[in-house]
């Protein structure tokens, strides 16, 4: 299928935010004098572990529409977005090694954020891999369950740090210049994210207007709706 005019210029656009974050990155932003070169891992690391929060609570709400009113489109969605959480869940844990293994010397401790954050990737991997064994009758429906549960995976992994003893900082003290590095990098991340449920959620809403079966993975170079 031929990608559309609007598909065309959402991706151009998002491709050239991310390069001109690249670039700002290595032109602009301050090294920092304690953790050195590898801090900059973090401004990709935090957006990427804020906007898989947000995948994760659009498929929370996807699944509340769904039990709500038993529309498939909100089922499409959910699954839509379960794929994009998914994958920026294993980016933060992929970005979080890096960075552990340069500042702490391992390259996992079993903290609880950590611990919260794998088990966060492990249940929506888990929600995939759950659709296909359950019967299309009660898939839909089944999902919507499991959407909703693994969602209380999110503030265990966001209040970890603070109610429980855990090697994580805090709070890190940014300069002007990285404050408003991180600033731009949330813009081509968060784009990414929208992008890719927008072209999973068109995917699956054409595949039901033809008969075909259920949703189907993500191919980010198709169309956006």
């Amino acid at each position: 299928m031929r990608p559309s005019r609007l598909s065309v210029t959402y991706w151009t656009g998002t491709a050239a935010c991310f390069a001109g974050a690249v670039a700002m990155l290595i032109v602009y932003t301050p090294v920092e004098p304690t953790m050195g070169p590898i801090q900059k891992m973090l401004y990709l690391h935090w957006p990427v572990a804020i906007d898989a929060f947000a995948a994760c609570f659009v498929v929370f709400v996807a699944s509340i529409g769904y039990l709500w009113q038993r529309e498939e489109r909100w089922d499409d969605l959910a699954v839509a977005a379960s794929n994009v959480a998914a994958v920026y869940c294993a980016a933060v844990l992929v970005t979080g090694v890096l960075w552990a293994r340069s500042v702490w010397g391992v390259w996992w401790i079993w903290s609880p954020r950590l611990t919260f954050s794998l088990v966060l990737f492990l249940l929506y991997v888990g929600y995939l891999a759950l659709r296909p064994l359950v019967p299309a009758e009660r898939r839909a429906v089944v999902s919507a369950g499991y959407g909703i549960a693994a969602f209380v995976d999110v503030p265990l992994v966001f209040l970890s740090v603070k109610l429980m003893p855990d090697v994580h900082p805090t709070s890190i003290t940014l300069a002007p210049a990285m404050k408003l590095t991180l600033a731009v990098w949330f813009v081509p991340i968060t784009l990414i994210m929208g992008g890719l449920i927008a072209t999973q959620f068109g995917l699956n809403r054409r595949r039901h207007a033809v008969g075909g079966p259920g949703p189907v993975p993500v191919r980010p170079r198709e169309t956006l709706a």
